[in-house]
């Protein structure tokens, strides 16, 4: 996480991490990005990190990549992994340069041709006539190997990240829930890290927890955490779809309990978070936010939640939450 005050490296004196709008030229294009620098309070000289740039410069690439339909690095990954195959194969598949596809994973951002062909293999049906049509290059034992695994895919019925969008995701994968990963491995792992490092998980808390997760995991990393949007209600954020995402995963009980008056739900589980998959950033973040937030009541994080500005300039018609409001989250609260 970024540091909210550095050592000036001209004067020694204490450098304030500032936020600003910018505009940011890519590809001939302008887009508005939150560009954090840190600012000299004794020469007022302005300075940036490896780790500032690196979230103004995913917020550019969030939104080219959802203007044109281009997959996320991570996206590019799975493919790949899900078809069993290596970075140089896909490469020599699709025609690629050698080492593009592998520089594809890594965050470099395909052309807008390139994007949507890579997306358009997403469909192993799509894929296996580029395999056909590779046989050459690839020779017939590999080519009649690959084949046999993607026509069991095409006869399976195999779809792309169709179940989980469909029941879980209210938005398809962009401005609406930061850009984060559609992922039920992810959300599930998210969860278990919450009730494993927190205290007396009702429903509401883990709403909220969520929405903390989800939002400093954009304002820090660029995208959020979880891939959820979030819904201001008169009791705080809550994720969109909130009631089916709690009863999705086996591996998370709930149990009703009584607490003077109140009735509510309460979350447990005895399976620990595979921390595998996710960043070490992104476990940072988490821990960070149960270690503050983890051991409030239901009633504190609701009240805390009331007084951020994402939550007050919503609520009155129950909007979902611009993730913009991210860079207004109250961090010397937390």
């Amino acid at each position: 996480m970024l540091a909210e005050i550095l050592d000036s490296p001209l004067t020694g004196g204490k450098m304030t991490l500032q936020w600003e709008w910018r505009e940011m030229d890519f590809r001939k294009e302008r887009f508005r990005v939150m560009f954090p620098y840190y600012k000299c309070k004794d020469s007022g000289e302005q300075f940036t990190t490896d780790e500032s740039d690196a979230i103004w410069y995913a917020q550019l690439h969030n939104q080219y990549c959802c203007k044109y339909g281009i997959p996320y690095p991570e996206e590019i990954l799975h493919i790949r992994e899900r078809y069993g195959l290596s970075a140089a194969k896909m490469s020599v598949i699709l025609g690629f340069g050698p080492n593009q596809w592998r520089l594809y994973e890594q965050e470099e951002i395909p052309s807008v041709s390139n994007g949507r062909m890579i997306r358009s293999i997403m469909n192993p049906s799509v894929f296996r006539d580029l395999v056909c049509n590779s046989r050459q290059l690839l020779g017939d034992a590999e080519c009649d190997k690959i084949l046999i695994k993607l026509d069991n895919m095409v006869s399976g019925n195999d779809s792309y990240s169709n179940y989980e969008r469909s029941r879980i995701y209210a938005f398809p994968r962009g401005k609406e829930n930061g850009y984060g990963e559609l992922s039920l491995l992810r959300l599930k792992n998210v969860m278990l890290f919450v009730l494993r490092n927190s205290q007396n998980v009702w429903f509401t808390k883990m709403n909220k927890l969520l929405f903390y997760i989800d939002f400093i995991g954009y304002r820090e990393l660029g995208r959020s955490i979880t891939g959820l949007a979030y819904r201001a209600i008169d009791y705080g954020p809550v994720p969109e779809k909130w009631e089916r995402i709690y009863s999705e995963f086996d591996e998370i009980s709930q149990q009703v309990k009584s607490v003077g008056e109140y009735e509510g739900i309460v979350l447990s589980s005895s399976i620990d978070a595979d921390s595998g998959v996710f960043s070490a950033s992104e476990i940072e973040i988490m821990a960070f936010v149960c270690q503050k937030l983890g051991c409030l009541s239901s009633a504190a994080l609701s009240e805390m939640s009331h007084s951020e500005t994402a939550w007050q300039q919503c609520h009155s018609e129950h909007k979902i939450i611009p993730y913009c409001y991210s860079y207004n989250i109250k961090m010397s609260n937390i």
